[in-house]
């Protein structure tokens, strides 16, 4: 005999049946697990909201993603690369705003004067703040070498996403080859931890070939992998990559919208203290779908803070929402917005992952 959606979510643990059960709950099953997830989070980390201020410093990328609009081989993406000043002057902006943390995100790229670009606006970043912002880098795939060079000029989160775990699913998504190795990714992802960073990965929901089960899969992994943030969205596609000609393949974009809040909270269920973005692409579907993701188990937001005149280049998904403001536009906007979720924004405040604190105080880290 099945269970019902109430009694699985009375339990503390949870089969790959029970949560295949939650991933395809109807309208009003899915709002109890929402309200469930939403006492969760209140419980283990409260009701603040933290800022991350990002910066996108580059759309220049090696990477051939399949489904990016940044991949090295679209043409047709306009190519920029932020100079060191710009992106202090956006850092500054982030400080003066009370914003407790920044974060640098680019296109994927590698090199020794990249590593030491990297490095020295880490350093600068913890002068120019004296040492008050809290930083993120999403950089991509690098040699153990750089991540510890990064660490120790002043990163300490970082995001890597794994876009999926299932590795079938993975190679559908990515050329299959050296420079887009699963186990490569997987292998970083642990380099990361090893180091000290608090680390974070995701996935896109609603690909074409992408299962329930398959997304069951991913919040084991990420349960199992014991990271310590995660940022996932729904899958946007984009005209300009090969991924595009299986749009038919794709659920509605609102079913996909659902169904990122439902792993948002699933994810809060599972793995109860950690950091939880809502993601920019929520808003591209729904005006207030960063608002939703708070509400049922996000805590982290990421106001953008790159220059206005950049931020339609970045378009790794069609409909990117706010790339014709400036950063003071969106902060004044996100004020107003979080205060309608009834959550409160940690101002000048790093807002560090706690499961982070907990594994040190365990001697995990």
């Amino acid at each position: 005999m099945s269970k019902t959606i109430d009694e699985i979510l009375k339990q503390t643990d949870f089969s790959k049946q029970d949560i295949l059960a939650l991933l395809q709950t109807n309208k009003e099953d899915r709002n109890k697990i929402f309200t469930h997830a939403a006492k969760v989070k209140t419980e283990y980390v409260g009701k603040k909201v933290y800022y991350r201020g990002l910066i996108e410093m580059s759309n220049i990328c090696s990477k051939n993603c399949y489904y990016c609009g940044i991949r090295l081989d679209n043409k047709k993406a306009e190519r920029y690369d932020i100079s060191d000043a710009e992106i202090l002057d956006a850092v500054k902006f982030a400080h003066e705003s009370k914003y407790g943390s920044i974060v640098l995100q680019a296109g994927e790229i590698s090199s020794p004067k990249f590593t030491k670009r990297i490095s020295n606006l880490l350093k600068q970043i913890k002068e120019i703040s004296n040492n008050e912002l809290g930083i993120t880098i999403s950089l991509g795939e690098q040699p153990d070498e750089v991540y510890k060079e990064w660490f120790e000029s002043g990163a300490h989160r970082y995001l890597l996403r794994i876009e999926s775990s299932n590795p079938d699913l993975y190679y559908k998504l990515h050329p299959k080859n050296k420079k887009h190795d699963f186990e490569i990714r997987l292998a970083c992802l642990k380099s990361l931890q090893k180091i000290g960073y608090q680390t974070g990965t995701g996935v896109m929901i609603g690909l074409p070939f992408q299962t329930y089960s398959d997304l069951a899969d991913d919040l084991f992994f990420m349960k199992e992998f014991d990271l310590d943030m995660c940022g996932m969205g729904p899958y946007i596609e984009h005209k300009d990559t090969p991924l595009y000609k299986y749009n038919n393949l794709l659920m509605s974009i609102e079913d996909r919208f659902t169904l990122s809040l439902k792993m948002i909270s699933l994810l809060r269920i599972l793995m109860k203290d950690i950091n939880i973005a809502a993601a920019t692409a929520l808003q591209a579907i729904d005006p207030i779908g960063r608002e939703k993701a708070i509400k049922v188990g996000a805590n982290i937001i990421m106001p953008n803070v790159t220059p206005g005149m950049y931020r339609d280049s970045y378009k790794l998904y069609e409909n990117k929402p706010c790339t014709d403001e400036e950063a003071s536009d969106c902060t004044n906007c996100m004020e107003i917005r979080i205060g309608i979720t009834g959550d409160e924004i940690g101002y000048s405040e790093w807002g560090d992952s706690i499961h982070h604190i907990k594994r040190i105080q365990q001697g995990l880290v």
